[in-house]
């Protein structure tokens, strides 16, 4: 299988097969298959929110590459008025920049900066977006996942319910038959904002933010919070993942990126993956903890295969990417194709790093075991 491997990489660098998920299951007999949001998907990799998914042509590209699932840029909540509380948020991307960043341990990573922060369009256009997504999804093309930021009040001031409604009413209605899906996103930027400055404000939000979403969809909605990097210790960011299950989410989105207060950015690379791992693995080793009943999509410095693994191994069912999609194409070791389809190839077929060359050694070392013939992304997760 290690020579089958190798020749797959290099015949798939020049472009991935339409079917690269059954070719996989063909030549392999491995089962990449799991879910996001409860719904199933074909293997763990999808694209995070962010400047990548806020065109057609975006989805059409991720569409083509094989992405599992695309969550589209953040639209910011408003009434039915067009008033925004968290109006600041909606600023208009600078020009987006690659950078290396070194860990506190001298690895370099990759790290994307830019000083927007979320859909600086009308909420029409963004209902345009999602009608266009949800007919991909209903195809079966890929999944389409619209992101909101909603209303957070500081500590004894009201929601402004009515944004939570009329957002998301209209959200349930350009996607229309079955649950709506959607992610609520605590963006990095808000962890820098002094909104967040005070413990109770933050776990106060995750615990109430998943019902006053639901009622604007009466018929359904499933909730996945993307949980920030707090600017406490990892305690806290496990009082944040009991707080959302607590407070009902249906699933959670771990974690967003770090925050770098000299610069007032947010970053990404070994720092980010390395405390995001930390944290969600010590919420397996302690006291049995509150679940979501679609389970975690991990994110942050999901650079190989093998990162893939270490997030199942804490509980993901997925993983999202952002600055993964946007490296520079030398550093990519396919030849042709869009940035998702070079990443996609590194990720999955790669003979050293690669998710199925990390499967084969779970395999090979007795941490995971063929069922019926196949090996099974998902079994990693029990």
């Amino acid at each position: 299988m290690r020579t089958l491997l190798a020749d797959d990489f290099a015949r798939f660098a020049r472009a991935l097969p339409a079917d690269w998920v059954g070719h996989v299951y063909d030549r392999y007999r491995i089962d990449l298959s799991t879910h996001y949001l409860g719904v199933s998907i074909p293997h763990p990799i999808g694209k995070a929110s962010g400047q990548l998914s806020l065109k057609a042509e975006q989805l059409e590209a991720d569409a083509d590459a094989g992405l599992a699932f695309t969550v589209l840029k953040t639209v910011i909540a408003e009434d039915a008025a067009g008033r925004q509380g968290m109006a600041a948020w909606a600023t208009h991307e600078t020009r987006m920049a690659v950078e290396r960043r070194a860990a506190a341990d001298g690895r370099t990573g990759w790290t994307v900066t830019w000083k927007g922060r979320g859909w600086d369009r009308s909420l029409e256009d963004y209902l345009a977006l999602v009608r266009v997504g949800r007919a991909m999804t209903q195809e079966g093309r890929l999944l389409v996942v619209p992101s909101v930021k909603y209303h957070l009040p500081p500590l004894g001031e009201p929601f402004r319910v009515e944004e939570y409604r009329h957002t998301t009413a209209a959200l349930y209605e350009a996607w229309g038959e079955g649950p709506l899906l959607l992610e609520k996103d605590f963006s990095p930027t808000l962890a820098g904002d002094h909104l967040a400055d005070e413990r109770a404000q933050v776990l106060r939000w995750l615990r109430e933010v998943p019902g006053l979403v639901r009622a604007g969809a009466p018929d359904g909605v499933r909730v996945a919070l993307k949980l920030m990097n707090a600017r406490f210790d990892d305690a806290f960011q496990i009082e944040m993942l009991d707080a959302a299950a607590e407070g009902g989410a249906d699933a959670v989105t771990v974690f967003n990126r770090l925050w770098d207060a000299e610069r007032g950015v947010a970053y990404g690379g070994w720092d980010l993956s390395d405390r995001n791992l930390r944290v969600l693995g010590a919420t397996r080793t302690t006291a049995p903890r509150p679940r979501w009943l679609h389970g975690m999509s991990g994110t942050g410095n999901v650079c190989s295969g093998r990162l893939v693994i270490a997030y199942a191994r804490v509980g993901c069912s997925s993983v999202q990417l952002h600055t993964g999609f946007q490296l520079p194409l030398r550093e990519y070791p396919a030849e042709g194709g869009s940035r998702a389809q070079r990443a996609l190839h590194a990720l999955v077929f790669h003979p050293g790093h690669g998710l199925l060359a990390a499967l084969l050694d779970e395999e090979a070392e007795g941490r995971l075991a063929r069922l019926g013939g196949e090996l099974r992304f998902r079994d990693l997760l029990a």
